[in-house]
């Protein structure tokens, strides 16, 4: 490709709304522009790597088995009817209506969709283990999209989905999908971990995600500092301390602490450990409670866990935070003078502050405070569970060393989803004892998009981005120095690029007539992994000059010699994939 007949379009600014360095670069290097928030139109740079990542997905499904489709974006809402999710996958999911009035989604994912296929072109027990993938674009309207393509609104995703007559078939492409995708990002050339996960509004019973470790990562993941131990901070179960009741130390005290704003300010100035301060969340509660409101009861210095709240019967799904005013009308104080001694609301305690004594919280009573309350004595413990997040520093889970947190951006996530879908969509099979068998279905997704974002977050410098060679917009890149004013330099970078072309190298020959330091500056941006660079000094020589972008280093090489040195390079990158296939 001649970058004369080619749409290039670097910037040498930094946009302004680009924060993540994937985001800044993938502006920068021409691989997307914005149209809207959380729309990007990806330019031929972009594309390129786009179908690259594809195509190695693509081969590695084809591989194992897995049959490719093609499943329509719009979907009726029927069928998210048929499950529930209509209503349950929240505001993400965009509805709407066709000129006949029939309601219609965006699909943010085609569980609905490929349940419906099969139990309407399955016949027999028979055809199964069934296999079935697609590259699609997804729609999902998020409230903020940020990152650039790491979370916005439309993405290119790989998902996949298998059908089963019973579990041990459904546990064994599970593992096979796992090692699968262990192969694409290999290839790929991603740094990234398998983690287990929850399976959130997908639903399911067994779940990992696939994360690149980076530091604008939206997802924590935790790890053990003694043992292989890897979770989604979600799914991370908090460490159950036992449970002690240490006799009262002192006598339960009511404090005034008007005029200050903080449990920080409160803490200094009595100087008292944070650590001893606790809060409550009011939440809004199920059918299952006999009041609209619930608290939840977790130290000052921890985070609620979303996903296992959601997951207590007394909880309305999804969680919804009550609002300060229904707060006060119910316990006559506002939320941060809330605690547990005299609360007027059913509350559940975190399994850490259920071991804790001479413990401090609001008084319900605005601008009071109790100090030193303890369990039995002064309130009485009810129902315990694990409500919060895990931090630094936890006992792992695991029972071996203490969590590490870390960021990381999911690249990919697949689930045992069970009958969830099949059984209320009414999918099923005649097995072989000619009775009804629910089908036992997984599902499987590559953030395809993502994954590009993530490999630049992984690889990138101060000159721009150095990609893996499976996935770079080009294999080499020819710069011909001052070819307006030297002739051969133009012959010579011509028949070069007609030679490397020929032997289906992928090329891209800077055939504009600028400086030097700016086409330089370009291929380095994008981060074409060969170099050439022809000079007119040089060819007198018989000499080109190649450079390895990752490596950064500048070698002379005979011009007769330069193919086979391209070639061996490239063979290199090749081989260096195919170790990696075998790990």
């Amino acid at each position: 490709m001649r970058v004369t007949k080619y749409l290039l379009s670097t910037l040498k600014e930094t946009p302004s709304e680009a924060e993540a360095i994937s985001h800044k670069l993938m502006l920068r290097s021409g691989m997307i522009r914005q149209l809207a928030s959380g729309l990007y139109t990806w330019l031929p740079t972009g594309l390129r790597v786009l179908r690259k990542v594809e195509k190695i997905v693509r081969e590695e499904m084809n591989h194992i088995g897995a049959i490719e489709i093609l499943m329509p974006i719009m979907q009726p809402s029927v069928l998210w009817k048929e499950t529930g999710r209509y209503n349950e996958f929240g505001s993400e999911l965009l509805k709407i209506s066709d000129r006949h009035n029939r309601s219609f989604v965006l699909g943010p994912t085609h569980e609905e969709i490929i349940t419906d296929i099969v139990r309407n072109n399955i016949k027999s027990y028979k055809q199964l283990p069934l296999n079935l993938y697609q590259i699609q674009t997804k729609f999902r309207d998020e409230i903020r999209p940020r990152f650039g393509v790491i979370r916005a609104r439309e993405f290119t995703m790989k998902d996949a989905y298998s059908f089963h007559l019973n579990k041990k078939s459904l546990n064994k492409t599970y593992e096979t999908i796992h090692q699968t995708y262990c192969r694409i990002f290999n290839r790929i050339g991603l740094r990234f971990l398998s983690v287990e996960a929850d399976t959130g509004s997908i639903g399911g019973d067994k779940s990992h995600e696939f994360h690149a470790l980076t530091d604008i990562g939206e997802d924590l993941i935790s790890f053990s500092s003694n043992s292989n131990y890897t979770s989604n901070i979600e799914k991370a179960s908090a460490f159950s301390p036992i449970l002690r009741m240490p006799n009262a130390t002192k006598k339960m005290e009511l404090v005034n602490i008007e005029n200050i704003n903080t449990i920080e300010e409160l803490a200094k100035q009595h100087k008292l450990s944070i650590e001893s301060f606790v809060k409550i969340i009011f939440v809004k509660a199920s059918n299952h409670v006999d009041s609209s409101i619930i608290g939840l009861l977790i130290k000052a210095t921890h985070e609620l866990n979303k996903t296992k709240v959601e997951k207590l019967t007394e909880i309305a799904f999804p969680l919804q935070m009550a609002t300060e005013k229904e707060i006060y009308q119910l316990i006559g104080a506002h939320p941060t003078s809330s605690g547990p001694v005299n609360l007027k609301l059913p509350f559940i305690v975190d399994r850490s502050v259920a071991s804790m004594s001479n413990f401090h919280a609001g008084a319900n009573i605005d601008g009071k405070y109790y100090f030193y309350i303890n369990w039995h004595r002064d309130v009485k413990l009810p129902k315990v569970r694990d409500l919060r997040n895990v931090v630094e520093n936890d006992p792992s889970p695991c029972g071996q060393g203490k969590v590490i947190i870390k960021r990381g951006i999911e690249v990919g996530h697949i689930f045992q989803l069970g009958h969830k879908y099949s059984k209320s969509m009414n999918a099923y099979l005649l097995g072989s004892d000619s009775k009804k068998h629910i089908i036992e279905m997984g599902c499987y997704g590559i953030g395809c998009s993502r994954v590009v974002s993530a490999i630049i977050e992984q690889n990138n410098d101060k000159y721009g981005i150095i990609w893996p060679a499976a996935i770079a917009p080009f294999q080499v890149a020819i710069i011909p120095i001052n070819m307006r004013v030297f002739t051969r330099v133009k012959i010579e970078a011509e028949k070069l690029y007609i030679a490397l072309t020929s032997i289906n190298i992928d090329v891209l020959f800077d055939d504009r007539l600028d400086r030097i330091g700016i086409m330089l500056s370009d291929i380095e941006l994008i981060g074409i992994p060969h170099i050439i660079l022809i000079s007119d000094d040089g060819i007198k020589e018989g000499k080109f000059e190649y450079k390895n972008r990752k490596l950064g280093k500048k070698i002379i090489i005979s011009m007769d010699t330069i193919i086979e040195h391209i070639k061996t390079q490239i063979f290199t990158d090749k081989k260096t994939k195919l170790i990696l296939l075998r790990l």
